[in-house]
This record gives C-alpha cells, structure tokens and sequence, in this order.
C-alpha cells in the first residue's frame, strides 16, 4: 500500500534540514508494506508496496544492517567510510505469519514485521530489545527531491556520544545535528555544523551500549529526541538509507560497539612516536631565522619539544609546495639544523592550487586533469589565500595520486610532516559580493552542483562535499606512504568523515582564547574519539586571539594528556611560546611538558594497543564505566586509557576543584598518594602548577625521565609506576618509535600485574628499547619492612613519606617478582 505524510514544518523551523525548497509543501512517502521477501543468506532482500527496496542482513554476528534504495535498485556497494566491501555473516531464518526473523550465530536477532508498514527490530542475545523503528514514523522518502528519513523509539534516559566534531555538551540527547562539514571560525559553544561530519553515536541506557553508523556522505541530519523526546530521527538530502546497528556483542558494552564500528570503517594506525612529543605553532613564524630561534629558545630553555610548524606564510605568495625565497632562502639548511637539535617541521598544504600559468604546480595539474569541474565542464576556480584558485577533485584516484606526488620535494629536503587545512573545502566570497556574510552559506564552499569523479561513481559536490576533506587526507596520507615507505606518516586535517581516522589526525580548527573554550574541549575531544578517532587534540591557549597567563597555563595542563598536543594561535595574537607569560609561568608551564614527556612511553602504548583494539587513548569516564550512571554526563574530566583520570581546571582563579572517581575501582593521587574509592566525589587540592591526576589502583604505568625531545627516549631507562590497593594487570608496548617492523614482531610487550602486595613482571629480551630500571609503588602510608625480588632483599630501595612513594632499583631485566612485607 502506498501511503504519504506531511513533513512538518517543524522540521525546518529546528534548523535538522530543508528536504525540500517548499518544506511545508514537501511530502515524505513511507515505504509501506512488504510485497515480497527474498533470503539472501545474510539476510532478506525486501520489495515494498512503495516500489522501494529494502536489504536487511548481518555484517558479523552482532552487526546489523539496513539499506533501503526509494526506486527499487541499489547503487554499487561502496562507501568511502567503510574498508573493503562490508562482510556478511550467515543467518538462520523463521518465518511466523507477517513476522521473519533472523538470527545470527551470536544469538542476535533481527524481527521483521511485513504490515501495514515495514518495522524493524534488534534484540540482543539476551532477548533484551537493542533498538526499534518507530511505528508512528517509518521509514520514508521523497519520490521528487530524494530526501531520506527513518525514526526509532527511545527511552526518555537513552543518552548518545559520538558524532565526530560538536560544540554541544557531552550527551547528544535532545541535541538536533547536521553533517556537513564546515569552516565556522570562531564557533561558539552550540554552533553546528562544524569541521567533521561523522555519522556515528554510541547509546547508553541501564548500563548497556549500542552503536548506529549512517552510512550517507549527502548533507544529512538527527534529532536525538528534540522535537519529541520518546524518538530519534535521522535522515539525509540525497542517495541511500544505509545504516549499520552495532549491539556491542553479548555484554553490550561501548567497548564492543566501537571495536566493531572501527573493524568496519578502519582504525588509526600506530604514529611516530615524534608526533606524540609537545608541538608548537603559530600563523606564522614569518623567517627561518624566526623559526631558529624559536627551536633554540625550547633547548636552551630546557623545555621539552619535538615538532615546529611552518604556516602559509612560509610559500611563495601562498602557493602549495613552495618556499618563500626572501624569507626562507634556504629551507634545507633550516630542516637540517631542527633536524640536528632533535626538532621535526610540519608544512600546512592547503587545496587551493593558485590559477597562475606561470605556475608549475598549476600546469602541472592541468594537464592531468586533476581538478574539480563545474556543472558546465569548465574548471572551477574559488578564491583563497593565493587569490583565484583550482581544486583537485580528490575523489579521482589519478588526482589523489598526482597531488600525493608533490610532497616529494618537501620531503626530500626534510619536512616531516604535513598539514592539511581549510579542506571542508572553505573558500571565501567571490569578488563582488553583496549578500549577507552568513557563517554557512554557499558563497563559503563549492558550488552543490560542481562535479566529482566519486572513484567511478560520478556525482555533485552535493553527495561528495563530505568526503572532500578525508579524501584529501587520503592523497596526502597514501603519496608519503609510496615515497617514504620506511617511515609512518604525520597528517594532519581541519576536515573530515567516518572513516577518517585511517589517514590523519585531527585537530578542533579555530578555537577561541576563553575558559568556556577551554571546558568545551573536553566533551569535543571525548566525543570525537568515541567517534573511532584516537589522535586528537584542540590549539592550546585558542586560536582566534590572546589568553591570558593563567588560562594558557591551565589549558597546557588539559591539554597535556590529550593525543594529540600542540599550542597554536593567529597571526595577531601575543606571542604564545610556553616562556611569553613571564618566569614564573614558564617553570609551570616547563613542568606541564615535562609531565607529557615523562608518561610517553603509556601514551605509546595506548596508541598501539588502539590499533588492534580500536580503543581510543582519550576516554569520557561512561565509556570505561557504563553501569555508573554519575559518570555518564562527566564532562569535565577524562580518562587516558583505563590506568589514568585527569581532572584538568577549567575556571579561572580555582585553586580546588570537585572529581568524581567513577565506581568500580580505587584511584591513587598521582602527586600525594592519597586513595579515593570509587563512586565517591572528594574537593582536591589544585594548585595553579598542577594537574590534577590519579592512576587507578592495580595499575601500572610506564613513565620515563625528563627529556628535551623523544629521540632521547631510547637512552631512558624506565620506571614502573604501580598503584597499590589493587589488583590488575597491565602491559608496556616498545617498539623502534618508527616504520613498520612492529607488524612484523620487531617488537616487545612487557607485562605487569599487580596483586596489592606486589608485582610479577614478564620481561622479553630486550633488543634496542628503553630498559626497565625501576619500579615506583604508590599509595602507601608507610614504608614497608621489607622488599624482595625473586625472594631476596632488594638493594635500592628509598620511600618518599610526601608522596607515598616507594622507588625500588631493579639489578636488570631478568626480575620476576616484587614483594613487599607490610
């Protein structure tokens, strides 16, 4: 049967999305019933009474996909958010009257319900219900302008996380969203959209998670229960309802649901262990002798650091790939001298190309092909930063690949790293211009009806505008790994999609210099990594202009744990060096690196350990907690990993602040020892040179000595820091800090398990990595009588009353086991 309902007017009025010029006018059709049902081994392919076609099947046993095409024939299976052709998983099928149901090898079950509407259900194999389309708004489409739309039931306390880049607090819950990305300098706490446009959350509610990727790279929308709080909507302009369900497994945990999202859109490989050094930034360090200096004052000022960043004033009058010959006359010799004081440099590459004939790079592209055409066939031409300029159309494999050649010059003479921007793509309004400067409009992006070669599926800038900017990535990202195979690259974007994360870090575009800036980075960052992108990181101290001393400190501090750390502001903003406040702020701020510097090696490890896991270094307390309901709306502190809990300050002036210590396990006090049980809040002690840090009881984590960059590291021996009044087992990841041998077992993993009255360690031969010298109990109010290893006395042993700390020499790397006589 087919049947037709008003969009609402609503639906413009809260700003999710105009599916249609006239919404008041526009008509969404819903799918109607099924007419017919076709097994597929996966599942069932479905023909309703709209003529829509509707596929129904398991990824794996415990993902879940629906594809729906309104005119009855899908497109090619291809999605650039997604590695490879999605898997199936074999399914058992029954059949009662109107109701199929599917059940996966897992236990995990899909009903079906065939009248009067198609309705969708997931259960879990618990038999408890996942998630359920809602009868009162199904499934439906736009015949005229291909609108999309789908709604499901919710619980008034179902939260949501995820959602790449938000300036929204850290529930998405009652929050209406669009995906298209967008450059949005300065954004204030609630605008949206934003730089990234990843079309995944991950639900809590009891204590159990589920995940729901929206596969469309069209300008698409939720509303997560604004407009009625008991359903979701979710829904795109253009293309195909294609949506994965994750259940998390049997446990239904966020854990499970973003190992499985990441196995199927990909995973941030392992970076160089430079990139996770302290980096700093400015628009622009404006002369290689600038640049010099800069790196000089870090050594001899002896605070740590590892990368310099050259911004667009280091090209010849802003065109990509060059040097400005009066300012940087011999770039080589600038890399080389870093490079000798143990610095990296980044370049930011733009994908402006400047329209100039005279212009290698230009004629270069232009014979190629390579850039993007208007609706017309011409070439596009927008204005940036050089003036008028090409665009290379990045969903060409032969335009990715000719762009991913142009970085071997920099290459060649020693930059180390690249940085893309301005890739939503961004452009700025054409001469003439007299319409109002509204923050998103057309006059600040490609024309919608610009064509894309889509990688063989030829489309719009309207379909393809998403992915722009992660397929930029993806040239930058695949031409360093062709022309320095031995080597991991560092890229870096201002945009991108799902599936990001398998090509660049990411950082939160143009911040502003406020404590409300400040304190939103927190949920954005969580947020973004629960997206399944684990190197993230915010401009420390805010881009758009001049914090003050205290705020710039505080925010180092926040930052110092962060993935991704790196100080950066504008081109009028006061000098932002970690020196520029004065003596006092600089031995502070010294400190906050050093902090950086010394817990490297876990931070290492998380990377690695994220990798295969595809658990994100940067954690909100609900995703290491979901059954403790306090800390699902914790948006002010965060977990590295499962071992740590920061709890950075984020006011002015505070001196002390409250931590919550989420249920479940004990944390020691990094500084002081002191223990706080889980489920309790406790006011700690803040001072304005501290973070305020704890490490969970039963942990071990890896720290290392003060360096001045992380090529000192492998001369560093290492101490275990173990919190006692726990039980727990923890591991250390080494490897050559670069290229790929780990893949190929050049590597070691050092095990660590804590029993609350000491340790055992599993120590591997060690073949070139930082050798384990020490171990360092914390949380104890006395010294102990005793400390063996292997059963006899232990030789260097020195307590620290202060800090509850217990230092113990090992002899060598044979050691076996720690006790300690209470």
């Amino acid at each position: 049967m087919r049947t037709a309902r008003r969009l609402p007017a609503a639906l413009a009025c809260a700003g999710l999305l105009a599916l249609a010029a006239t919404p008041a006018a526009a008509a969404l059709r819903t799918v109607g019933a099924v007419v017919q049902a076709v097994p597929t081994g996966d599942g069932l392919d479905l023909r309703l009474s709209s003529g829509a076609r509707v596929h129904v099947g398991f990824v794996t046993p415990d993902v879940v996909r629906v594809r729906m095409n309104p005119g009855g024939r899908f497109g090619p299976d291809v999605s650039y958010a997604i590695e490879g052709a999605p898997p199936r998983a074999r399914v058992r099928l029954a059949t009662r009257g109107g109701v199929r149901e599917l059940r996966s090898a897992s236990g995990t079950r899909v009903v079906i319900r065939s009248a009067p509407e198609l309705a969708i259900s997931v259960y879990d194999p618990g038999g408890r219900l996942v998630v359920a389309g809602d009868p009162a708004r199904p499934m439906a489409f736009d015949p005229q302008d291909g609108a999309i739309e789908t709604a499901m039931r919710r619980d008034d306390y179902e939260l949501y996380y995820g959602f790449g880049e938000k300036t929204l607090p850290l529930s998405r819950h009652q929050q209406n969203m669009v995906m298209w990305n967008a450059d949005v300098a300065p954004y204030p706490a609630g605008h949206d959209p934003s730089y990234q446009a990843i079309p995944f959350f991950i639900a809590l509610h009891e204590g159990r998670s589920y995940g729901l990727f929206f596969n469309n790279t069209w300008r698409s929308w939720f509303d997560m229960g604004k407009r009625d709080p008991h359903r979701y909507s979710f829904g795109a302009s253009g293309g195909e309802l294609d949506y994965y369900v994750f259940t998390g497994g049997p446990e239904r945990t966020p854990a499970g649901v973003l190992r499985d999202y990441t196995a199927l859109a990909g995973r941030g490989a392992l970076p160089p262990l430079w990139a996770l050094g302290y980096q700093q930034s400015r628009w622009s360090y404006m002369s290689q002798e600038k640049l010099l200096d800069i790196a000089g004052s870090f050594r001899r000022r002896r605070i740590p650091a590892d990368v310099l960043y050259l911004d667009i004033d280091h090209m010849d009058g802003f065109r990509v790939f060059t040097w400005n010959p009066k300012t940087f006359p011999d770039p080589q010799a600038m890399l080389d001298r870093l490079h000798e004081e143990g610095f990296h440099a980044v370049t930011i590459v733009d994908p402006g190309i400047k329209f100039d004939q005279d212009y290698p790079i230009y004629r270069s592209g232009r014979e190629q092909g390579a850039y993007v055409r208007n609706a017309d066939g011409s070439e596009l031409h927008a204005k940036v930063w050089p003036g008028v300029c090409a665009f290379p159309d990045f969903t060409a494999p032969a335009a990715r690949a000719w762009f991913g050649g142009l970085y071997k010059n920099a290459l060649d003479l020693g930059v180390d790293g690249f940085w893309n921007d301005m890739n939503e793509p961004g452009v700025f309004p054409a001469d003439g211009f007299d319409r109002p400067e509204i923050s998103l409009g057309p006059q600040r992006s490609f024309p919608l009806d610009v064509r894309h070669a889509g990688d063989g599926h030829p489309g719009s800038h309207a379909q393809y505008h998403n992915v722009y900017g992660m397929q930029m990535a993806r040239a930058s990202f695949e031409g360093l790994r062709r022309l320095r195979p031995e080597k991991r690259p560092l890229v870096l974007t201002r945009a991108g999609f799902a599936g990001v994360q398998r090509y660049a870090a990411v950082w939160t575009g143009d911040n502003s210099p406020s404590w409300s800036h400040l304190a939103l980075s927190i949920p954005m960052l969580s947020n973004l990594s629960v997206s399944g992108v684990p190197f993230v990181g915010a401009d420390v101290g805010g881009f758009m202009g001049s914090p003050s001393a205290e705020l710039y400190a505080r925010w180092l501090q926040a930052a110092a744990l962060t993935p991704y750390f790196r100080t950066h502001s504008n081109d009028v903003s006061a000098a932002r060096e970690p020196w520029a406040f004065g003596a006092d702020y600089e031995r502070i701020n010294r400190a906050t690196i050093e902090l950086r510097y010394r817990l490297l090696p876990y931070l290492y490890t998380l990377f690695a350990d994220s990798e295969q896991s595809g658990l994100p270094p940067m954690r909100p307390l609900w995703f290491a907690y979901p059954g403790d309901t306090r800390a699902s709306l914790v948006d002010d502190q965060f977990l590295l990993g499962g071992d740590l809990l920061a709890a950075p300050v984020l006011h002015e002036a505070q001196r002390s602040r409250e931590v919550y210590f989420p249920k479940g396990d004990a944390w020691i006090d990094w500084w002081d020892g002191s223990r706080h049980e889980g489920g309790s809040s406790a006011m700690v002690a803040a001072p304005l040179e501290r973070l305020p840090l704890f490490i969970r009881a039963g942990a071990g984590v890896p720290a290392a000595p003060v360096v001045q960059h992380t090529g000192e590291l492998k001369d560093a021996p290492l101490t275990l820091v173990v919190a006692l009044g726990g039980q727990g087992a923890s591991h250390v990841f080494q490897d050559a800090g670069d290229g790929y041998g780990y893949r190929e077992g050049a590597f070691r993993r050092i095990e660590v398990r804590a029993d609350g009255q000491g340790l055992r360690l599993e120590i591997p031969p060690n073949h070139g990595y930082q050798r384990v010298g020490a171990v360092e109990f914390i949380g104890l109010a006395l010294a102990p009588a005793g400390v063996r290893i292997d059963g006899k006395p232990a030789q260097e042993v020195r307590f620290d009353a202060a800090t509850r700390r217990l230092r113990i020499a090992l002899p060598d790397e044979n050691v076996k086991e720690l006790v300690l006589s209470r």
